[in-house]
């Protein structure tokens, strides 16, 4: 038995690992290796925790035993040391019900320090009390605690459960390059330089878009991937520079058979993982019913909140600023929530500001109390206007109508904030753990910046068959067969049916302002191969970051990804991205410009 071992013999090798250890085992001699969690001293006894992935055992040696006592009494969290030792049941009153193990302990015969710690930037608990960045920059600390260590464990299952199913359903994984040319498809690419071209760039792929179609006119029919997509964009709590999507596509395939498959495979999933049994079919919604009821094309289901027109009710009121909104064409439309009667003005103030920060004006809150409108509210209508306001709300005896008025797209942006606000504050889902939603029937173009029309998803996407004649003298009115899944107001995948014949992908190109030249410069490959005999074929790509996180429980993606990236897509433990050697930027052949700063 040394202080500390650099090599590691073979006498120290595991016949179990920590969390394996239960009253089965009582009497058996074995050899565990981990860190140290925790040391306690009792008495002439000296207790440690000692953990690894599987979990903490309890280990102890007594004052008799010298130098292997003065050895545990000089070790503290984060050592990791190897040790000998014989199973034993603990005392009928030390037994802890809340360990796997807590049924027994392990008595210390040998042992040595395989590495010392540092002490710790922070404690490596459960509730650690670290900001995220330091955390981020200790990345091998932070994922020693058992909620991370869980989260990756979840995430490993919930893979082998996708590829199980999707393997059972005739599928196949198949690899697409990393390496890619550079296309339009909406985010800005991360782009590779290549030494042996001078001057021309790989991308990294933002998704397998144009392979796994590729692989549809090839013939594989039932295609599946783990894949990894770049995209450099902005991010927030469920968006990451790298994330992992389940790449799903079929040939001879509609829509429905598309959402059987999908509806199948989130049932799987989930009754496997976290023992849910969820409802088939998943309820339909159209784009447009979903932004006139929630406010959102991924709305949360688990609580009500629907958003009501109640415009008519202002034409002839009193109420002057809603009266001049509608006589301008606009709308007033509102939600009611009989909780917030009671709400105070701080409340109601709080509120206001939610909307003010989705773009709308203000709020105006009316209270309803013994099926009557009370406060200063009640002069600007009529008995008659009450009862329209009322019914329009289905207003039962009291509640607050909380309304917005403006231009149709500020007031459905602004309720669905205030909706989704309401429901996380309140805790309105009552419960309700994991409500899926498809909404599909989605506009094909959207209106861009500069005035033209851009792709509301990706240009590869199918118009409906009766809106193809519009296409081009009517882009705005065009849907596709675009959809998305969404659960408890998070958008897990997006997919669609796709265009497989050159003719009309070349009329799509043509009114995002691609002209045949720079169609067959940018996707000739893909045109071109679908001058031989391309399928008809659509599929899904669902986030498997996200769908670990609804799962989990969590409220962010990073916590389930073992190396993510901050908001400013920089990763605080190795420091990326950095600069390079000029060597290296000279066999690139890559000038580097300084770019001037604000003040500049």
């Amino acid at each position: 038995m040394g202080e500390l071992s650099y090599v590691f013999g073979k006498e120290w090798i595991r016949t179990h690992r920590c969390g394996e250890l239960n009253g089965r085992d009582t009497g058996a001699g074995v050899v565990l290796a981990g860190w140290v969690k925790k040391v306690r001293e009792l008495g002439f006894l000296t207790f440690i925790d000692l953990w690894d992935r599987t979990g903490l055992v309890q280990i102890v040696v007594d004052e008799k035993q010298a130098e292997l006592h003065r050895l545990f009494r000089s070790l503290r969290s984060e050592d990791v040391i190897a040790c000998t030792g014989t199973v034993r049941k603990r005392p009928s009153d030390m037994i802890n019900p809340d360990m796997k193990t807590g049924e027994i302990e392990v008595e210390v015969e040998r042992a040595v320090v395989l590495n010392r710690s540092e002490v710790p930037p922070f404690t490596v608990t459960t509730d650690v009390q670290a900001n995220e960045d330091l955390r981020l920059r200790y990345r091998y600390l932070d994922l020693r605690r058992d909620p991370l260590q869980r989260n990756l464990e979840l995430r490993h299952n919930l893979a082998f459960s996708v590829r199980k199913f999707l393997f059972d359903e005739g599928y196949l994984e198949i690899e697409t390059p990393m390496l890619v040319r550079r296309t339009p498809e909406g985010a800005r690419d991360y782009l590779v330089p290549s030494r042996l071209q001078p001057g021309k760039f790989y991308a990294l792929p933002q998704s397998p878009q144009l392979y796994k179609q590729t692989l549809m006119v090839a013939g594989f029919d039932r295609y599946f991937q783990i894949a990894r997509c770049l995209r450099d964009e902005d991010l927030r709590s469920d968006r990451q520079p790298e994330h992992t999507q389940i790449d799903i596509e079929m040939s001879f395939i509609t829509e429905e058979e598309i959402f059987d498959v999908t509806e199948r495979l989130m049932r799987a999933i989930f009754q496997e993982i976290v023992g849910e049994e969820l409802q088939l079919p998943f309820p339909r919604m159209t784009f447009p019913e979903a932004m006139g009821r929630f406010g959102t094309d991924k709305p949360d289901l688990r609580f009500g909140l629907e958003i009501r027109d109640c415009s008519k009710t202002f034409f002839d009121s009193e109420f002057r600023l809603f009266r001049s909104i509608v006589e301008a064409d606009g709308t007033v439309r509102g939600i009611l929530l009989e909780e917030g009667v009671a709400f105070s003005r701080r409340q109601i103030g709080e509120l206001e500001e939610v909307v003010k920060a989705a773009g709308a004006g203000g709020l105006a809150a009316v209270k309803v109390e013994g099926g009557a409108i009370s406060g200063p509210f009640s002069k600007y209508l009529s008995g008659e206007g009450t009862r329209e306001l009322l019914s329009a709300f289905d207003v039962k005896d009291r509640g607050l109508l909380l309304l917005v008025g403006g231009e149709e797209p500020v007031v459905s942006k602004a309720l669905g904030e205030l909706r989704n606000y309401l429901g996380r504050r309140y805790r309105l889902e009552g419960g309700r753990r994991y409500n899926f939603l498809w909404v599909n029937r989605f506009p094909l173009f959207v209106q861009s910046d500069e005035g033209g029309w851009e792709p509301a998803h990706h240009i590869f996407s199918m118009p409906l068959e009766e809106d193809l004649g519009r296409v081009e003298e009517d882009p705005g009115s065009v849907r596709g067969y675009l959809y998305d899944l969404v659960c408890n107001g998070i958008e897990l995948g997006s997919g669609s049916i796709r265009i497989h014949h050159r003719e009309l992908q070349e009329r799509i190109f043509s009114v995002i302002g691609i002209d045949k030249a720079q169609a067959e410069r940018k996707f000739g490959f893909l045109l071109e191969a679908f001058q031989y005999g391309a399928p008809p074929h659509g599929g899904i790509a669902l986030g498997l970051d996200r769908i670990a996180m609804i799962m989990g429980g969590g409220a962010s993606i990073r916590d389930y990804i073992a190396f993510p990236k901050t908001q400013r897509a920089t990763s605080l433990m190795e420091g990326a991205p950095s600069e390079v050697e000029s060597g290296l930027l000279d066999e690139l052949h890559i000038r580097v410009t300084k770019g001037k700063n604000k003040e500049g």
